[in-house]
């Protein structure tokens, strides 16, 4: 849990300020991580693992990539070495 969730979730007893100044963070960031868009889950990791353990795990990013492309992921190498 982040230092800002657990802020969120605590607000009902404490101020905002209060829970800042004990956990360390600006209450401008909090605010600012409270305004973000959620994440959206990434589709193409589970058919990265699926194509990864496929040939007994012996692809490279470059080869995983182009498969994953195959399929109709659109993913750059990069997010693959991560």
């Amino acid at each position: 849990m982040s230092r800002y969730q657990f802020i969120e979730d605590c607000t009902e007893p404490w101020p905002v300020q209060v829970l800042c100044r004990l956990l360390a963070v600006s209450a401008t960031g909090y605010y600012q991580w409270r305004q973000r868009p959620a994440v959206v889950p990434v589709l193409w990791h589970a058919a990265a693992h699926a194509a990864f353990t496929r040939p007994a795990r012996r692809y490279g990013a470059r080869r995983l990539r182009a498969e994953l492309r195959a399929e109709g992921h659109a993913v750059g190498r990069y997010a693959l070495r991560a």
